[in-house]
């Protein structure tokens, strides 16, 4: 196989993880691996005090003024139904998207099917994005939530969040925003948007392992638990104890993992604020206009690149996306994500179902040169 591989799937998961993460995880498995919470002594407390530290970091990254609120979960998909399924209540009307992923969609469908809440699914406007003035029409007297991304995973645009929130908190509904994609990349600020509920993956461009992700829970919110069971604080309750972080973390954390999260942050603070999403727009300009003009690639998305992140979404003229993918991977030694991205629903509005598209993910770490490789297998290829 030729060279190293130019690995860009970074919306999937980001790769290769800044130095220090796996370092941190080392030393920690090595010396503070025990249940944190669980005994008084050295090795228990050293991990309950990263957990502490680590909800400080977040908590600051999101401009959230409890770090007792910040619940360390599995992962996203975690943090949403753990958001989803422990603050809706039966005849709940809920007003989400065409753009989500199906972590979002997947439960709400499934609570929809089940005849426990109704739904309303706005479609995407021109290029991409949530209509404000439609989610505002969508208001109904028994809506109770608003769940939306702020970032698309297939085509990168960034959804007018603040002015969602806006909405929901004057009509005092609960506003769930998925920032899988954009946490580590946009500024987000809970009480600027007005986010009761914020739902974030720890593996993509916070630059943490897989197995890491997390909620923040608002004090308009109250999520009954997602899962029950051991705790770091009440043993003797006969039900999970109603204490922050405790009533939503059940059983025992990801504690090596988090510990990588923790060490990502760090590495993320002393970056240059903005300059990881100015780079991949950057390479996302370069790759976009180096097959701009040509018609056997169509180009999904706007164009304006202030209103998207560096993601570069694409179909080829006779290809499919699976043989595009595979040619990239096995002869140009080049990673990329292939096909419907978990998001069915944005790619029948595209018109790109059921093979999806092509999706190139750069990172902090992808270069130039790497994207010029990229422009001309994919001219090679057609």
């Amino acid at each position: 196989m030729p060279g190293p591989i130019i690995y860009l799937d970074n919306a999937a998961t980001s790769w290769p993880k800044p130095p220090n993460v796996g370092r941190e995880m080392a030393r920690f498995l090595a010396e503070d691996a025990a249940n944190p919470g669980r005994a008084g002594h050295r090795m228990a407390l050293a991990a309950e005090r990263m957990l502490d530290d680590l909800r400080g970091k977040l908590a600051r990254l999101f401009d959230a003024p409890d770090p007792a609120r910040m619940i360390l979960a599995l992962n996203c998909t975690d943090a949403l139904n753990m958001a989803i399924k422990g603050i809706l209540e039966e005849g709940d009307h809920v007003i989400t998207s065409t753009l989500e992923h199906n972590s979002v969609s997947r439960p709400l469908q499934a609570l929809a099917e089940a005849k426990f809440i109704t739904l309303t699914q706005l479609p995407m406007c021109e290029g991409g994005f949530i209509d404000p003035d439609a989610v505002k029409q969508a208001i109904r007297p028994e809506t109770r939530l608003i769940a939306v991304t702020h970032c698309s995973n297939v085509l990168g645009t960034l959804q007018p969040a603040e002015e969602i929130g806006r909405l929901a908190r004057e009509h005092d509904l609960l506003f769930l925003l998925d920032v899988a994609q954009s946490a580590g990349l946009v500024p987000l600020s809970v009480r600027r948007m007005n986010i009761d509920l914020l739902a974030f993956a720890g593996h993509k461009m916070l630059l943490g392992p897989t197995g890491t992700g997390g909620l923040y829970v608002g004090e308009r919110a109250d999520p009954a638990p997602w899962r029950e069971g051991g705790t770091g604080g009440d043993s003797a309750s006969p039900t999970q104890p109603h204490v922050y972080p405790y009533w939503l973390e059940g059983g025992t954390p990801n504690t090596v993992g988090l510990a990588g999260l923790n060490a990502a942050l760090d590495y993320l603070a002393v970056q240059e604020p903005g300059a990881m999403l100015e780079h991949e727009r950057r390479l996302a300009r370069r790759l976009s206009e180096a097959l701009a003009g040509d018609t056997r690639f169509r180009l999904l998305g706007p164009a304006e690149p202030s209103r998207r992140t560096g993601l570069v979404a694409l179909t080829v003229e006779g290809l499919a996306p699976e043989e595009v993918g595979a040619v990239l991977d096995e002869v140009f030694n080049v990673a990329v994500r292939p096909g419907l991205h978990c998001a069915p629903s944005i790619h029948r509005e595209l018109g790109t179902f059921p093979d999806g598209a092509v999706r190139i993910a750069p990172g902090p770490f992808n270069t130039e040169e790497e994207i010029d490789v990229v422009a001309n297998a994919l001219r090679q290829m057609v």
